[in-house]
């Protein structure tokens, strides 16, 4: 029973911890989007690539697969569209599947003044490197394992505006009208015959259940910053108990459950000398968590970074906390009375609730009232930028674990880049990551043509 929420608790944090910086896919889509509108044209592109993630404990071959994806722009007389649409075969956790992602598919109008765009969209918030407090809309697929963490990145249907009443100022309007949840893969981990899943229930699709996220962004020349607030459904989720019984066998069967929140943050980046610091919080505030052990507490949660060059080589470090509101321990059941039938009933079922509360707060890095982690990510370009090496490194001070990521990259020709690394995760005897690395950690290797 260990392992139930391994997954869950390993990629809400993991896809944090492979030095993924949410700001430059945002900032990348967004470029393109300007130079497509403006110059009123049609833009086609794309990528054939092939994909490796092998060598882990419990999958030789976490996933094999070649990929081909096609991304078009229409723009003129103030109107765009936009799409990427990707097609993908091969071995995924030991299974073999084909796969037909439309990522994204909206349209939209641009004024001087004001953009509005309609359908599948994926929306990034924050300026911190993988961390990111403001960042609530966008789900993501932390089981679809490849060389590029934004792949994870989920499409949704969502009316964005962005309006700009003044130069340096914009305004974005974000509406979410049904839920999206990310992707767990709880069912790949060894766990206890008698532990079992069932599928979720999906709030409805009505108004009531709908998301909405506004952000204001002012940038100076040396400073920027944001407010933000969103209200809705998260995008992660806990974990509830649907039945459980010990006659005539134990018996645990869990589901997957879903709660709102409201969210006011505010991120900023400060250019100062030689050095960017940048500074990123958000206070997540719930409901009903003292009944439901899949609603984590309320909590301050926040990002502290700074960035430099130095020698050559671009360090970045980030102080990562977390403040837990209203927090209460929770102790194991008393022994039971090995003699009295009664109370060993009330012992197992006191240690099947205390269990799965315990992995809850795991996997919302709640169980402790305070949480400290720091990250380091260092780059440095070789051969006139076409080498480029990267390591990331992510330490849990709370919990001892820990996550190491190096990576090189090569950049053959022009639209060719070849990639390999390695991804370890590690941490105390039956912690998270120690379970976690059995699946996720291993080594990578990838090839891509773009055009």
């Amino acid at each position: 029973m260990k392992r139930i929420f391994l997954l869950s608790a390993c990629l809400m944090q993991g896809a944090l911890l492979c030095g993924t910086a949410q700001g430059i896919f945002e900032e990348a889509l967004e470029s393109n989007d300007t130079v497509a509108a403006h110059n009123g044209i049609f833009t086609l592109g794309g990528y054939s690539r092939a994909s490796a993630w092998f060598g882990g404990d419990t999958y030789d071959y976490a996933s094999l697969f070649g990929e081909f994806a096609m991304q078009g722009r229409i723009s003129g007389n103030r109107v765009f569209l936009s799409s990427d649409i990707r097609f993908a075969e091969g071995l995924y956790f030991n299974h073999r599947e084909t796969r037909v992602q439309v990522r994204e598919a909206y349209a939209g109008i641009r004024w001087d003044r004001a953009d509005i765009f309609l359908g599948n969209q994926i929306v990034t918030w924050g300026r911190t490197d993988g961390f990111n407090p403001v960042d609530n809309i966008s789900p993501r697929n932390y089981f679809l394992l490849s060389t590029d963490p934004d792949d994870q990145l989920e499409g949704n249907f969502m009316l964005r505006a962005r309006l700009r009443p003044a130069t340096h100022t914009e305004l974005e309007v974000v509406a979410i009208p049904f839920y999206k949840p990310s992707v767990y893969r709880y069912d790949l981990f060894e766990m206890d015959e008698s532990v079992s899943f069932t599928g979720a229930l999906l709030p409805g699709r009505t108004f009531r259940n709908g998301s909405v996220a506004l952000r204001m962004t002012t940038e100076l020349p040396s400073v920027g910053f944001s407010f933000s607030y969103f209200s809705g459904y998260d995008p992660f989720y806990g974990f509830d108990i649907d039945s459980y019984a010990f006659l005539p066998e134990p018996e645990i069967v869990y589901r997957p459950d879903f709660f709102r929140k409201h969210t006011p943050g505010f991120d900023m980046s400060l250019l100062a000398g030689p050095m960017i610091l940048r500074l990123e919080a958000a206070y997540n505030i719930t409901s009903g968590y003292s009944e439901n052990i899949y609603i984590p507490n309320p909590e301050l949660y926040l990002v502290a970074a700074a960035e430099r060059s130095i020698g050559g080589v671009n360090a970045v470090f980030q102080y990562i906390g977390k403040h837990i509101s209203d927090y209460t321990p929770i102790d194991p059941p008393a022994p039971p009375d090995m003699q009295d039938p009664a109370d060993l009933l009330r012992w197992a079922s006191q240690s099947v609730i205390y269990e799965s509360e315990l992995y809850n707060r795991r996997i919302f890095l709640q169980q402790e009232e305070f949480n400290h982690a720091v990250f380091l990510a260092l780059s440095r370009s070789f051969l006139y930028e076409e080498v480029r090496a990267e390591v990331s490194a992510y330490y849990n001070i709370t919990s001892e674990e820990y996550l190491v990521r190096p990576e090189l990259k090569w950049s053959a020709r022009d639209g060719m880049l070849i990639s390999a690394g390695a991804q370890i995760m590690k941490g105390p005897d039956g912690s998270i990551y120690d379970m976690a690395g059995k699946v996720m950690g291993g080594f990578f290797a990838g090839i891509r043509m773009s055009f």
